[in-house]
């Protein structure tokens, strides 16, 4: 029989990891410019596909790296940093990509209708703007802004990865622990991504955007949701 308390009280300073990295993925979603469908047909700004999956994309990217790094080395902050760089490579080719085929596809310069002028640039944007459109293409600070949430969002899912791998409750073979606490990360990447979706209504430009000031309500809803989570994750494989 599986003991509860034992296994949490050892290995609570992972639960509590475990939290933090699933705010940090929900905190990454606000971030990244997600058109959905009026972007893939250049009427809005941002990438041209979902919320959960360009976080997805991006997460388990950086899980990939992360575990690559963490076969080799069990140091946080170098398995942090792969996970990171993992995520925001993938973020920035994406964008890239897509830049691409709006500007010399579609035939349409970048420009945001949130805003004026660009945050970083400061060049002007409404000038650019098509009638009737929300804007198109991957301005500057959009693409800044996903970089951003890259960061962000490799940083929280190798952190999830690294505490459900460092249980020191389980009886579980290495390569058994790496397939498990891979399906649980990946889960728990899931669901603080489907939870920031519902809180930007699917389409967001980046930091500059109006609705990236809801981010509180989605995060503090990601911490109940994680620990929950990571409670189970915890408990299932330490009780293995």
């Amino acid at each position: 029989m599986i003991d509860v308390v034992a296994i949490l009280m050892a290995n609570y300073l992972y639960v509590l990891a475990i939290t933090l990295g699933g705010m940090l993925i929900s905190l990454s979603v606000h971030f990244v410019p997600v058109g959905g469908a009026p972007a893939a047909m250049a009427q809005a700004t941002g990438i041209g596909t979902g919320t959960v999956q360009l976080a997805a994309g991006a997460g388990l990217t950086g899980l990939v790296t992360a575990g690559a790094v963490m076969a080799v080395s069990d140091s946080l902050p170098l398995i942090l940093a792969a996970g990171a760089v993992g995520a925001m490579i993938m973020m920035s080719v994406t964008m890239l990509v897509g830049a691409w085929v709006y500007t010399y596809g579609v035939g349409v310069p970048p420009a945001s209708a949130k805003v004026k002028y660009d945050p970083i640039t400061k060049d002007r944007q409404d000038l650019y703007v098509s009638q009737g459109t929300e804007g198109h293409g991957l301005p500057t600070v959009s693409f800044v802004s996903g970089v951003i949430g890259g960061l962000l969002g490799g940083i929280g899912g190798s952190l999830v990865y690294y505490s459900l791998m460092m249980n020191t409750t389980t009886s579980l073979t290495t390569s058994n622990l790496v397939g498990l606490a891979s399906i649980f990360a990946v889960g728990i990447f899931f669901v603080n991504a489907v939870i920031p979706s519902y809180n930007i209504g699917g389409t967001i430009e980046g930091f500059h955007d109006p609705k990236f000031k809801k981010w509180p309500k989605a995060v503090f809803s990601s911490f109940i949701a994680t620990f929950l989570s990571a409670l189970i994750g915890v408990l299932a494989i330490g009780g293995l």
